[in-house]
Parts: structure tokens; sequence; C-alpha cells
């Protein structure tokens, strides 16, 4: 029995011992089998986006208030060097947060689009690609600088039409002459002039009649003398604050005794 006793221990640890070392394979496996699956979905992941090249050109880095901005990106696929399907957007840095002032679809053989936009702000620019097989990809922003120019003196001078004259008045709410040029100017380009129509036809640089343009300052004279302040709105027009009872309006030039002086590009 002694011996029949020893024997049977022996077989049952050694059945106990072979049942350790077949399941020892079958849990390594178990074990393994997630982590495989796991990185195998994750380089089928990686490979299904791809960063494409994505380029920027130009019109300008500097233009003039109410000018166009033309910026033309290209997209390229750097696994074919051809076409990236997707969307173009044109966006401008405002308050710490990128908005988007034009947008277009990539269609062409060479993968290029056209975008426009007015800035009226010296603002950061940048493009913006987003396509189904690509990650959101964006350049660098650069800088471009709005400068002052005529169209936003007029645009400015047009803001107050209506407004009643007030003698020694310079806005926002009434104007003589002199305080309405003196308000537009310092408004639309930082310029700063004195509130006087005489002493006004010594600042910016003088322009003969036949080439003035809109946005120049006009000075009527008394010989030599400035009385009247206006600013040319183009076709023989200007705006102005005349007198007392009238409201700033577009009216007629009047009369041929006067300057013109530019004080923006």
């Amino acid at each position: 029995m002694s011996g029949a006793g020893t024997v049977a221990l022996s077989l049952g640890l050694c059945l106990c011992a072979g049942q350790l070392v077949a399941a020892s394979p079958a849990t390594a496996a178990t074990t393994t089998t997630p982590v495989t699956t796991a990185v195998t979905t994750a380089t089928t992941s990686a490979a299904a986006k791809v960063k494409p090249r994505l380029s920027n050109k130009f019109s300008t880095r500097k233009l003039p208030w109410g000018s166009t901005l033309r910026v033309t990106a290209k997209v390229i696929d750097p696994r074919t060097g051809k076409i990236a399907k997707g969307t173009v957007r044109l966006q401008g840095l405002r308050n710490g947060k990128w908005v988007t002032w034009d947008t277009e679809t990539v269609r062409n053989a060479n993968g290029t689009v056209t975008l426009k936009a007015a800035p009226k702000t010296t603002a950061y620019v940048r493009t913006l690609f987003t396509g189904a097989a690509y990650t959101q990809t964006a350049t660098k922003g650069l800088k471009v600088t709005v400068k002052a120019s005529g169209a936003k003196v007029i645009a400015e001078a047009k803001k107050h039409k209506g407004a009643l004259y007030k003698f020694a008045a310079a806005g926002p709410k009434r104007f003589d002459c002199s305080g309405y040029t003196m308000y537009v100017y310092k408004k639309a380009a930082g310029k700063k002039l004195p509130h006087k129509a005489n002493s006004q036809q010594k600042y910016g640089k003088a322009v003969s009649k036949g080439n003035k343009r809109i946005g120049d300052l006009i000075i009527f004279r008394s010989g030599s003398y400035g009385y009247h302040a206006g600013i040319y709105a183009g076709g023989g027009y200007m705006y102005d604050s005349p007198h007392t009872g009238a409201r700033v309006s577009k009216r007629k030039i009047h009369g041929s005794n006067y300057v013109v002086r530019r004080l923006v590009a």
C-alpha cells in the first residue's frame, strides 16, 4: 500500500506538473494576442492619414486698405507627388483666433487654388488644408500689413454724412469744416491735423489739381489764405461740412482757387 500510494502520489504530481506545463503556453498566448492586435490597428490607422505638403505664395505682404490680397496655395501628396484632394481655407488671426476669410476646393491637376480677401487691418495670415485621407495641415502665419489709403479715408468720411455743422466742433456728432477733416484723417489714417483750414494746407504732399485722387485733402483759399477744407471724393465731388445750418454731405467742388494735399498713399 505504501508503495502504491507513493506511485499514485508520484503520478498525481506528474499530472499536475504536466497540466501546469501545458497551461503555460495557452496563458501566454491569451496575454499577447490583444497587444499584437493593438499594434496592428495603430499601424493601420497611422498609414491611413498622411500629412500633405502645403505651401503659399502671396500677391503682396503690404497692401492699401480696400485692396484685394491673393494667396495661391499648393497641396501635394508626398507619397505620389500628385494633387492632394481636399479643401483650403484662407485665415486671418483676430483676437487670438483664426478666422476664415475664403474657402476653395482643390480641383485642378497641379493641386493649386487661389484664395482672396480684403483685410481691413494688419494681420497674420495662413492657409489651412483638410482632406479625408490627410491630417489637417496649416502653414505658418505671415504678417500682412494694411496701409491707410484714399479709399479708407472716403469710407470714414461717408460714415459722418448728415452730421450738423457746428463752429469749432471736431466730432464725433458735430463738425466745422476743419474739425471734420481733422477727425476723418485721424480715424482713417492716424494723421494729426491742426483745427484750422489755413494751417492744414501745410500738411501732406502738394498735388496738382489734375492729379488729385480720392482721399486727398482740399483747401479753398482767398488769395493764399486757407478758409475752408474738404475731402476729395472723385469725379469733381468732395465731402465737407460747409456752414451753419448745413450737414456733412457729398457735393460738387466749387471755385478753382484751392490746393490739394495728399496725406495717404
